[in-house]
């Protein structure tokens, strides 16, 4: 979260791993059998766990009692390269889509909530495919890619949200201390869909210092963190100035219910947006057009709190907001980076050195934990150590800031 609050388009793009379905030549794929899943409450059961490259077909039954879904993940386990949603109890869809060669993961997700059940491994083995279809076909698949990756970050974020606050609301702090940063990575991956909501991202993840300079009730994860890291003697608010103590107490319990109640109806809220019409429409209308804008503003995130060590102010844990709003900003890149190499030589160089601006910010963050195991205490960080970060975005956001123009060239 950032004071500023003019958020540009949202990203969509298309994973390299993954030829977009239906734009390949039927020629180019390779002839395969129908694979079949059973979608249960506690079992993603899939046919077969590998499969040769091109056309590949999933055929889903949902044998559980809740709506379900089907997805097809890259290796990182984090991008989705294809997905089945809505699926009811006793019917069935089919995913059908070009695979190329690689490491993936098949999984389920039963009531659309949560990270789903059966997460298994799939190869598919091969010759590379060849797109062939056409642009605009390809474009509205990277919207639909982008679509089903926040769809299911804040998937699982509902119920992370609501673990974290039953810890919180019973006086559990230690437990709720833990998940705080990992509950938020599924928010900062996404963040530019709750900015441009109005008030809702005010109302989720406001700084007490913009939460008063704007005459706004606070409330949110950031209110629940400075009931979890209680501020020291002579501890400062965030603009450095304030008294840490002044016109604040810690919360009382029939206080606690009320921040904790309000941040699970404010993420729901969110949940019925992303799986609402109106999502769909902003994001057909932004198009290619958007998908560069929303890595650039995940980026600008970091660059403008998470590195000033601003955003987490009272339990540290900007890093795990960093990584996540990386991780957030690399995944809308990928889905666009075929288009920007479609553009040529000067298209493939810059595709190229956003890649390698990518790889060595990862690096260095990996330096100080990861967002499964934990990072450091942002305190820890040396002047220097904030400086070398702040040089690989600084090196990163030069190309990236080219990305909009060179994909709608």
């Amino acid at each position: 979260m950032t004071v500023r609050r003019l958020i540009p388009a949202l990203a969509v793009t298309a994973l390299g791993a993954l030829a977009l379905s239906g734009c390949v030549a039927k020629s180019d794929a390779a002839a395969t059998d129908a694979l079949t899943v059973s979608s249960t409450a506690s079992a993603c059961d899939v046919s077969g766990d590998a499969a040769t490259s091109g056309t590949l077909t999933f055929d889903v039954s949902n044998d559980g009692d809740d709506v379900t879904e089907f997805y097809l993940l890259a290796e990182d386990g984090l991008r989705i390269v294809g997905e089945v949603e809505n699926i009811a109890p006793g019917t069935s869809r089919t995913l059908t889509l070009v695979a190329q060669p690689g490491d993936y993961f098949t999984v389920c997700k039963p009531g659309m909530t949560g990270d789903g059940v059966g997460r298994a491994a799939f190869t598919v083995s091969g010759d590379a495919v060849a797109l062939t279809g056409e642009d605009a076909e390809q474009k509205q698949q990277a919207v639909d890619l982008y679509a089903a990756f926040v769809k299911d970050q804040v998937g699982q974020l509902v119920p992370a949200v609501s673990d974290f606050v039953a810890a919180y609301e019973s006086g559990d702090d230690e437990a709720a201390r833990t998940q705080f940063p990992q509950v938020r990575a599924y928010y900062e991956r996404i963040e530019p869909v709750a900015e441009a909501l109005g008030d809702l991202d005010p109302r989720i993840d406001y700084r007490e210092v913009d939460a008063v300079a704007e005459g706004l009730d606070w409330t949110g994860f950031h209110r629940i963190e400075k009931d979890l890291w209680v501020p020291a003697e002579g501890a400062l608010n965030a603009d450095g100035e304030t008294p840490a103590w002044q016109d604040w107490a810690p919360s009382t319990t029939e206080e606690r219910a009320a921040y904790g109640d309000q941040l699970i109806a404010d993420v729901q809220e969110l949940y019925d947006y992303v799986h609402g019409e109106d999502f769909s429409a902003v994001l057909a209308d932004q198009g290619i057009g958007g998908i560069s804008n929303g890595a650039i503003a995940l980026l600008d995130e970091v660059a403008t709190g998470k590195i000033q060590g601003e955003e987490d102010w009272w339990s540290h844990t900007d890093l795990s907001d960093f990584a996540a709003n990386v991780e957030g900003s690399k995944m809308a890149f990928s889905l666009v980076r075929d288009f920007a190499e479609a553009q040529g030589d000067d298209g493939a160089a810059l595709a190229d050195e956003i890649d390698g601006g990518y790889a060595d910010l990862e690096a260095a963050l990996a330096q100080y934990g990861s967002l499964d195991a934990g990072f450091v205490a942002y305190t820890e960080l040396t002047d220097e150590d904030k400086r070398a970060l702040t040089d690989l975005i600084n090196a990163l956001a030069e190309p990236l800031a080219q990305l909009t123009n060179t994909v709608l060239a």
